[in-house]
């Protein structure tokens, strides 16, 4: 993968555009070199139906009256290789609790989310899954790390030794009844089971994923994460801030791969 941002030369006072999109609101903030806020963070509705161009026009409008920024990091609720668009199931339908549409599922397929952003936004950026740049925000540099967000649906990120690795959809694996573990932890199941079932469902994940991964480190972010006490996330765990989505974005630059996209 490429590593085209290492030749980038970024002035001392590097600010960083950061922008978290999640199924229920859009979040931005300008960050300083070391991920602290320089400007509250600012939120939008994210809109429903979400066809690719609506959510660019919808980022635009949210960070217009943000600060000057060198860069920008995108954290997005879906799988994105190279700036592209595989899937995003929380976008992909016309109302928030609603099943995929196949035509909205089509017009993601493929976006160039990355080289559209960059264009609009007229900074280099980089596009990464969201769960991918919450890591960022946490992950401490030792051993194998687990980021696992619960909102819309769910999301995972992997680290190793302080290296983001290439994103993979572990929450779209099977999980029980002939669910994944994105629609059985979604907000959707949520709201229909009840929050005791759902926090059981949420352990029983998390023992699943351990058994997968054997990880060292668990972080467990997102809008839900405020529905856990430490003891549900385990031993190996803790909960971050739902605001590590936009945090992430500084220490992105330092610990992906991914390719930079210019506009």
């Amino acid at each position: 993968m490429s590593r085209e941002h290492d030749t980038l030369v970024w002035p001392h006072d590097v600010r960083t555009l950061a922008v978290d999109v999640g199924g229920s609101g859009v979040k931005a903030s300008v960050l300083d070199p070391h991920g602290s806020l320089l400007v509250d963070r600012v939120r939008t509705d994210t809109p429903y139906p979400c066809p690719p161009e609506r959510l660019v026009a919808t980022i635009v409008d949210l960070v217009a009256g943000l600060p000057h920024a060198h860069r920008a990091s995108i954290g997005f609720p879906g799988l994105v290789r190279d700036g592209r668009v595989i899937e995003v199931p929380s976008l992909s339908r016309t109302a928030y609790d609603s099943p995929a549409d196949p035509h909205l599922a089509s017009l993601w397929f493929g976006f160039d989310l990355g080289h559209t952003l960059a264009h609009v936004l007229d900074v280099p950026t980089l596009v990464v899954n969201d769960a991918d740049m919450q890591g960022c925000a946490v992950a401490e540099g030792t051993g194998m790390e687990f980021v696992l967000t619960l909102g819309t649906g769910v999301g995972t990120a992997l680290f190793n030794d302080g290296h983001l690795l290439p994103h993979l959809e572990l929450s779209h694996g099977p999980f029980r009844d002939g669910q994944t573990f994105d629609i059985a932890l979604g907000n959707v199941e949520r709201k229909k089971i009840g929050k005791k079932k759902w926090i059981k469902r949420v352990r029983e994940a998390i023992e699943c994923f351990d058994e997968m991964i054997v990880f060292d480190h668990l972080y467990v972010g997102g809008g839900n994460a405020k529905h856990l006490d430490p003891a549900d996330v385990g031993p190996k765990g803790r909960i971050i801030p739902n605001s590590a989505g936009v945090i992430g974005g500084v220490r992105l630059w330092d610990m992906t791969a991914a390719s930079v996209h210019h506009g």
